[in-house]
């Protein structure tokens, strides 16, 4: 019951909306005998020969996006950047402590120390039992074994070096670099807490490498492919961006049926990044459109219009449909408009003088 009086309600104030804004219009009709102000900008709805474009949904991505983790365990004694700030490739960023893996490392060079002697102890031995040999002092089986400590004692060497070259790399770890210059994006430790193997410490990205990833339905690929020219509209900034490539990955998925499409975007985008939302303009064609710039349209509510310019002087407010985008002025208008009609380009100064002409 409750949900019926919900959406019922919901329904009585979107109706009651519209209502309002049919009447404003008509109002505004009514009473639209006032003379257009001289300085307004206006344009002429006119026929067009624009691109054709499929529009899909997409969001901004970075072609470089790693997260770096730890690749040993200690406690994080410094970090040196934070969510925001702008790292250059092979600077330091988090420090882990060393002492534990530094104290591995003087072991291993005891221990390569020690086999050094060793082997230094097993040649000279090695040297005396061939001389005695030679002279045949002592036996071939005496022979064979000074020659095999030899060989082993090298072996005890090498593996050691091994031992030794493996700490020294494990104790680099505890300094963590930048693998590329980029932006922080998540820092996901904080200073004392404990770092192990494979535990995230911070995400970042390379903001001159960007791309738009938007889901091309299967019907459409036969008119998209790696060819087709492409524009990105981003409308939280406003921004139409011709993308310099793009790619129709060679894999659907089963269960929505689209094909991915990625789209590069020029390099060093101000006011762009991950995660924004886009819509993908791919040109599968042209047509011939009715055509208006998109600063001449006025949104009330739930109607969408403008401000028409007849010849004799009188401005009117005309409700309009609009279609989609031609290009990223303009936006093609399918009723309530007919070519060769002028538009105002400066809808709130028209709109004032026809308020003083009502009043």
């Amino acid at each position: 019951m409750v949900d019926s009086i919900d959406c019922t309600t919901v329904k009585v104030f979107v109706k009651r909306e519209i209502l309002i804004a049919l009447g404003f219009l008509a109002a505004l009709s009514a009473a639209a005998i006032a003379q257009t102000p001289t300085d307004v900008a206006t344009a002429v709805a006119q026929l067009r020969d624009v691109e054709q474009t499929y529009v899909a949904d997409g969001v901004v991505e970075a072609v470089r996006q790693s997260t770096v983790a730890a690749q040993i365990s200690g406690r994080i004694v410094q970090i040196n950047f934070d969510v925001g700030d702008y790292v250059k490739e092979g600077q330091v960023i988090v420090r882990i402590d060393e002492r534990e893996v530094s104290q591995a490392l003087a072991g291993t060079q005891a221990q390569v120390a020690q086999a050094q002697a060793n082997l230094s102890q097993a040649k000279a031995n090695f040297e005396r039992q061939r001389l005695l040999f030679s002279q045949k002092f002592i036996s071939q089986a005496a022979m064979d074994r000074a020659a095999a400590d030899y060989k082993a004692a090298q072996a005890q060497v090498a593996a050691t070096l091994a031992s030794a070259g493996q700490a020294a790399t494990t104790k680099g770890f505890a300094v963590v670099v930048a693998p590329y210059s980029g932006v922080v994006a998540t820092r996901h430790v904080e200073i004392g807490e404990m770092a192990a193997p494979g535990k995230p410490l911070m995400t970042g990205f390379d903001p001159s490498g960007l791309r738009v990833v938007a889901n091309v339905p299967q019907y459409k690929l036969n008119e998209i492919s790696s060819k087709t020219q492409a524009a990105v509209d981003i409308p939280a900034l406003g921004k139409w961006i011709n993308a310099s490539a793009v790619t129709v990955l060679p894999i659907s998925d089963p269960h929505t049926l689209t094909t991915k499409a990625r789209l590069d975007l020029p390099p060093d985008l101000k006011g762009v990044f991950p995660g924004m939302f886009a819509r993908a303009h791919f040109v599968v064609g042209r047509a011939t459109k009715l055509v208006i710039p998109n600063e001449a349209v006025v949104r009330r509510s739930e109607v969408t219009a403008v401000y028409v310019l007849p010849e004799k002087g009188q401005a009117q407010l005309r409700q309009v449909r609009l279609g989609v985008a031609a290009g990223k002025d303009g936006v093609e208008v399918l009723a309530g408009l007919r070519p060769g009609e002028r538009v105002s380009l400066d809808p709130v100064k028209t709109g004032m003088a026809l308020k003083q002409a009502v009043q």
